[in-house]
């Protein structure tokens, strides 16, 4: 059996999220986490509230500790490793650790440093993104480029599967595109509720800020190959400089799903809260075997699963 591991990236956080783990697993998710973040995790994730989860900093230290939390479990049983692993957006700090390129606590460090820079750059200016449902690459690219063309700031930020992309610029660029969609031919434009421009040029001042963090960081090889969100292609060294890039570049989840099942992969697992990496990877690969691990309770069925075939 080929399998990959998929992490998912903000917005799969929930209150709530994570109960089973944060038992079990106090050496992850416990006082060393805590100290490294300034706050309580447990605390942030079991009670929230809401508003206070879904801040980018807090959101994404809870969902890369929660998931990887989750992945050590998981791995524990296994009887192989993966070939391969992709994390969406902030899932690939997850990937990189599950991986052994990254230690947990280091990714922890860096996952909290990019939280803050990006929240301190959502918070300069405002921006926001919209998904383009049913638009292909080339559409996408279309509209944004005569948005740029007139003078606004819009741009390509996710290509997360056929017929889904996202956008990423200000709020009247996202506005126009929601008022322009569908006589370009995009069949609807969902605004998003996010804190900002994510994945475009809006974060260059969170990359200059995270690759300070990123310099004091030590990386390793990986024990498997990992996907990078900005080249849909498997890690080869420049593991820092490509986090830096990933801030202000498109996440190109599709292409890595692409790149994995072209490399022989025949299975993904998404490991930790929610399931959006496993609905893209569906999109994405046809005839793809999907799995699901988002608790303890999940990992004997899928751990089994993975060990018969």
């Amino acid at each position: 059996m080929t399998f990959a591991v998929l992490f998912p990236g903000q917005g799969s956080q929930a209150v709530g999220m994570g109960a089973d783990v944060f038992d079990a697993r106090p050496d992850l998710l416990g006082e060393a986490a805590d100290e490294v973040l300034g706050w309580s995790l447990r605390s942030i994730c079991l009670q929230g509230p809401e508003e206070e989860l879904t801040r980018t900093d807090r959101a994404q230290p809870a969902l890369y500790a929660v998931a990887y939390a989750i992945w050590d479990e998981l791995r524990a049983r296994l009887t192989a490793q993966p070939s391969g692993a992709a994390g969406h957006s902030l899932g690939e700090y997850t990937a990189l650790a599950a991986s052994g390129a990254l230690s947990y606590l280091d990714g922890l460090r860096l996952v909290a440093a990019r939280g803050a820079a990006m929240a301190d750059a959502a918070a300069r200016e405002p921006s926001t993104m919209a998904a383009l449902i049913g638009a292909d690459l080339p559409s996408a690219e279309a509209l944004v480029a005569e948005r740029r063309a007139d003078g606004g700031r819009l741009w390509v930020a996710n290509i997360n599967a056929p017929g889904q992309i996202v956008v990423a610029g200000g709020v009247e660029d996202v506005e126009w595109a929601a008022g322009v969609g569908r006589e370009r031919g995009i069949r609807r434009v969902v605004p998003l509720k996010v804190a900002g421009a994510f994945h475009s040029p809006y974060m260059a001042s969170a990359a200059e800020a995270l690759s300070a963090a990123v310099a004091d960081t030590v990386f390793g090889e990986p024990g498997f190959a990992v996907y990078a969100n900005a080249t849909g292609t498997a890690y080869d060294g420049q593991v820092g400089p490509t986090l830096v890039d990933q801030l202000t570049s498109p996440v190109r989840f599709a292409e890595s799903l692409a790149a994995m099942a072209a490399s022989g992969v025949t299975t993904f697992v998404h490991v930790g809260p929610g399931d959006v990496t496993a609905g893209l990877a569906r999109r994405s690969v046809e005839g793809a075997e999907i799995y699901v691990v988002s608790g303890i309770d999940d990992i004997d069925a899928v751990a089994g699963a993975l060990a018969a075939d």
